[in-house]
Protein backbone atom coordinates (compact mmCIF):
# COMPACT_ATOMS: atom_id res chain seq x y z
CA UNK A 1 0.00 0.00 0.00
CA UNK A 2 1.43 3.40 -0.95
CA UNK A 3 1.87 6.22 1.56
CA UNK A 4 -0.85 8.23 -0.14
CA UNK A 5 -3.43 5.46 0.17
CA UNK A 6 -5.92 6.21 2.96
CA UNK A 7 -5.98 3.31 5.47
CA UNK A 8 -9.17 1.58 6.44
CA UNK A 9 -11.31 3.58 8.85
CA UNK A 10 -9.67 6.96 8.32
CA UNK A 11 -12.13 9.77 7.74
CA UNK A 12 -11.50 12.36 5.04
CA UNK A 13 -12.79 15.02 7.44
CA UNK A 14 -10.62 13.78 10.29
CA UNK A 15 -10.28 16.65 12.80
CA UNK A 16 -7.00 15.16 14.03
CA UNK A 17 -5.56 14.83 10.54
CA UNK A 18 -2.65 17.09 11.41
CA UNK A 19 -1.57 14.84 14.24
CA UNK A 20 -2.02 11.73 12.12
CA UNK A 21 -0.05 13.18 9.22
CA UNK A 22 2.81 14.17 11.50
CA UNK A 23 2.73 10.69 13.08
CA UNK A 24 3.02 9.16 9.64
CA UNK A 25 6.09 11.26 8.86
CA UNK A 26 7.73 10.77 12.26
CA UNK A 27 7.20 7.02 12.46
CA UNK A 28 8.11 6.46 8.83
CA UNK A 29 11.47 8.00 9.76
CA UNK A 30 11.74 5.90 12.92
CA UNK A 31 11.12 2.74 10.88
CA UNK A 32 14.74 2.97 9.71
CA UNK A 33 16.11 3.56 13.21
CA UNK A 34 13.86 1.61 15.56
CA UNK A 35 16.47 -1.04 16.31
CA UNK A 36 18.23 1.53 18.50
CA UNK A 37 15.44 1.31 21.06
CA UNK A 38 14.12 -2.19 20.35
CA UNK A 39 16.71 -3.96 22.52
CA UNK A 40 16.59 -1.31 25.27
CA UNK A 41 12.88 -1.88 25.86
CA UNK A 42 12.85 -5.64 25.32
CA UNK A 43 12.75 -6.57 29.05
CA UNK A 44 9.78 -4.23 29.58
CA UNK A 45 7.95 -5.64 26.58
CA UNK A 46 8.57 -9.19 27.83
CA UNK A 47 7.10 -8.24 31.20
CA UNK A 48 4.08 -6.64 29.56
CA UNK A 49 3.38 -9.75 27.47
CA UNK A 50 3.57 -11.94 30.58
CA UNK A 51 0.79 -9.92 32.21
CA UNK A 52 -1.55 -11.00 29.41
CA UNK A 53 -1.55 -14.58 30.74
CA UNK A 54 -1.75 -15.92 27.20
CA UNK A 55 -2.45 -19.55 26.41
CA UNK A 56 -1.85 -21.62 23.27
CA UNK A 57 -4.55 -20.94 20.72
CA UNK A 58 -5.39 -17.43 21.95
CA UNK A 59 -6.11 -14.56 19.57
CA UNK A 60 -4.17 -11.36 20.31
CA UNK A 61 -4.46 -7.80 19.04
CA UNK A 62 -1.28 -5.71 18.79
CA UNK A 63 -2.12 -1.99 18.67
CA UNK A 64 0.52 0.27 17.13
CA UNK A 65 2.74 -2.70 16.33
CA UNK A 66 5.58 -0.72 14.73
CA UNK A 67 8.02 -3.05 12.94
CA UNK A 68 6.65 -6.08 14.76
CA UNK A 69 8.85 -6.13 17.84
CA UNK A 70 6.21 -7.97 19.89
CA UNK A 71 5.42 -10.69 17.37
CA UNK A 72 7.96 -13.27 18.49
CA UNK A 73 7.03 -12.88 22.15
CA UNK A 74 3.34 -13.19 21.35
CA UNK A 75 3.83 -16.22 19.11
CA UNK A 76 5.84 -18.00 21.79
CA UNK A 77 2.84 -17.58 24.08
CA UNK A 78 -0.04 -18.44 21.72
CA UNK A 79 1.77 -21.01 19.60
CA UNK A 80 1.24 -21.72 15.90
CA UNK A 81 -2.42 -22.48 16.58
CA UNK A 82 -3.00 -18.97 17.98
CA UNK A 83 -3.63 -15.80 16.00
CA UNK A 84 -2.06 -12.33 16.05
CA UNK A 85 -3.61 -9.32 14.31
CA UNK A 86 -1.45 -6.20 14.36
CA UNK A 87 -2.24 -2.67 13.21
CA UNK A 88 -0.15 0.45 12.67
CA UNK A 89 -0.68 3.76 10.92
CA UNK A 90 2.83 4.25 9.48
CA UNK A 91 3.15 2.69 6.00
CA UNK A 92 6.86 2.04 6.44
CA UNK A 93 6.35 0.45 9.86
CA UNK A 94 3.69 -1.80 8.32
CA UNK A 95 6.09 -2.74 5.52
CA UNK A 96 8.79 -3.67 8.02
CA UNK A 97 6.34 -5.64 10.16
CA UNK A 98 5.12 -7.57 7.12
CA UNK A 99 8.69 -8.22 6.04
CA UNK A 100 9.46 -9.64 9.49
CA UNK A 101 6.42 -11.92 9.22
CA UNK A 102 7.35 -13.10 5.72
CA UNK A 103 11.01 -13.72 6.54
CA UNK A 104 10.08 -15.88 9.53
CA UNK A 105 7.24 -17.68 7.82
CA UNK A 106 4.67 -16.76 10.47
CA UNK A 107 1.39 -17.75 8.86
CA UNK A 108 -0.70 -16.82 11.90
CA UNK A 109 0.34 -13.14 12.03
CA UNK A 110 -1.64 -10.55 10.05
CA UNK A 111 -0.51 -6.92 9.76
CA UNK A 112 -3.01 -4.23 8.78
CA UNK A 113 -2.47 -0.55 8.10
CA UNK A 114 -5.12 1.40 9.99
CA UNK A 115 -5.75 4.30 12.34
CA UNK A 116 -6.29 2.60 15.70
CA UNK A 117 -8.88 5.19 16.69
CA UNK A 118 -11.06 4.17 13.74
CA UNK A 119 -9.91 0.65 12.91
CA UNK A 120 -12.59 -1.84 11.92
CA UNK A 121 -12.01 -4.56 14.52
CA UNK A 122 -14.09 -7.69 14.98
CA UNK A 123 -16.18 -7.38 18.17
CA UNK A 124 -15.40 -9.82 20.98
CA UNK A 125 -12.88 -11.62 18.76
CA UNK A 126 -9.66 -11.38 20.81
CA UNK A 127 -8.58 -12.99 24.06
CA UNK A 128 -6.05 -10.24 24.76
CA UNK A 129 -4.60 -7.01 23.41
CA UNK A 130 -1.31 -5.21 23.82
CA UNK A 131 -0.07 -1.70 23.07
CA UNK A 132 3.60 -0.84 23.55
CA UNK A 133 4.72 2.77 23.25
CA UNK A 134 1.83 3.56 20.93
CA UNK A 135 -1.28 4.89 22.69
CA UNK A 136 0.40 8.06 23.93
CA UNK A 137 1.31 9.17 20.41
CA UNK A 138 -2.21 8.75 19.04
CA UNK A 139 -4.53 11.74 18.52
CA UNK A 140 -7.18 10.13 20.75
CA UNK A 141 -6.09 7.33 23.08
CA UNK A 142 -9.67 7.26 24.37
CA UNK A 143 -11.10 6.24 21.00
CA UNK A 144 -8.40 3.63 20.47
CA UNK A 145 -8.99 2.12 23.92
CA UNK A 146 -12.75 1.96 23.31
CA UNK A 147 -12.19 -0.02 20.12
CA UNK A 148 -9.79 -2.35 21.88
CA UNK A 149 -12.30 -2.99 24.65
CA UNK A 150 -15.05 -3.80 22.16
CA UNK A 151 -12.72 -6.20 20.34
CA UNK A 152 -11.92 -8.22 23.48
CA UNK A 153 -13.93 -11.12 24.80
CA UNK A 154 -15.39 -10.62 28.30
CA UNK A 155 -12.54 -11.27 30.70
CA UNK A 156 -9.97 -10.43 28.01
CA UNK A 157 -6.88 -8.58 29.20
CA UNK A 158 -5.36 -5.40 27.82
CA UNK A 159 -1.70 -4.72 28.68
CA UNK A 160 -0.07 -1.36 27.98
CA UNK A 161 3.58 -0.37 28.08
CA UNK A 162 3.93 3.36 27.58
CA UNK A 163 5.52 6.61 28.63
CA UNK A 164 4.24 9.57 30.67
CA UNK A 165 5.38 12.56 32.67
CA UNK A 166 7.18 11.90 35.96
CA UNK A 167 4.21 11.08 38.22
CA UNK A 168 5.63 12.18 41.58
CA UNK A 169 8.68 13.44 43.42
CA UNK A 170 11.17 16.25 42.79
CA UNK A 171 11.91 15.07 39.25
CA UNK A 172 8.52 16.44 38.20
CA UNK A 173 10.39 19.67 37.56
CA UNK A 174 11.58 18.20 34.25
CA UNK A 175 8.05 17.39 33.03
CA UNK A 176 7.62 20.44 30.75
CA UNK A 177 10.94 19.69 29.04
CA UNK A 178 10.15 15.97 28.89
CA UNK A 179 6.76 16.58 27.27
CA UNK A 180 8.29 18.92 24.72
CA UNK A 181 11.06 16.47 23.85
CA UNK A 182 8.66 13.54 23.49
CA UNK A 183 6.39 15.57 21.22
CA UNK A 184 9.28 16.56 18.98
CA UNK A 185 10.87 13.12 18.82
CA UNK A 186 7.81 10.84 18.78
CA UNK A 187 4.80 13.11 18.16
CA UNK A 188 3.74 12.39 21.74
CA UNK A 189 0.26 13.70 22.50
CA UNK A 190 0.89 16.20 25.29
CA UNK A 191 -2.81 16.23 26.18
CA UNK A 192 -3.13 12.47 26.52
CA UNK A 193 -3.50 10.46 29.69
CA UNK A 194 -3.40 6.82 28.72
CA UNK A 195 -4.11 5.29 32.12
CA UNK A 196 -7.12 7.56 32.61
CA UNK A 197 -8.43 6.60 29.17
CA UNK A 198 -8.06 2.90 29.98
CA UNK A 199 -9.72 3.26 33.39
CA UNK A 200 -12.70 5.16 31.98
CA UNK A 201 -13.37 2.50 29.38
CA UNK A 202 -12.53 -0.67 31.29
CA UNK A 203 -13.50 0.48 34.77
CA UNK A 204 -10.04 -0.35 36.08
CA UNK A 205 -6.41 0.22 35.18
CA UNK A 206 -3.68 -1.19 37.40
CA UNK A 207 -0.15 0.15 36.96
CA UNK A 208 1.72 -3.04 37.77
CA UNK A 209 5.29 -2.05 36.91
CA UNK A 210 7.20 1.24 36.71
CA UNK A 211 10.61 2.09 35.27
CA UNK A 212 12.85 5.15 35.14
CA UNK A 213 11.23 7.14 37.97
CA UNK A 214 7.79 6.05 36.78
CA UNK A 215 8.14 7.63 33.34
CA UNK A 216 7.74 4.23 31.70
CA UNK A 217 5.14 1.87 33.07
CA UNK A 218 3.16 -1.30 32.43
CA UNK A 219 -0.58 -1.17 33.09
CA UNK A 220 -3.22 -3.89 32.87
CA UNK A 221 -7.00 -3.81 32.50
CA UNK A 222 -9.65 -6.49 32.01
CA UNK A 223 -12.87 -6.28 30.03
CA UNK A 224 -15.69 -6.87 32.45
CA UNK A 225 -18.31 -9.53 31.66
CA UNK A 226 -21.62 -8.15 30.44
CA UNK A 227 -24.10 -7.69 33.29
Amino acid sequence: MSETTRPAGESRSDPDGGHLERSRRVWNWWSDHYERSESDYEPMRETTVRYLDLEPGDAVLDIGCGPGVNFELLREAVGPEGRIVAIDYSPKMVDRARKRVTERGWENVEVRRADATRADLEPSAYDAAIATLSLSVMPSPEEAVERVCDALVPGGRFAVFDIRRVPSGPLRIVNPLLARALHLVANWNVDSNVTTAVERTFGDCDVVETYFAGVNYTAVATRRPAE
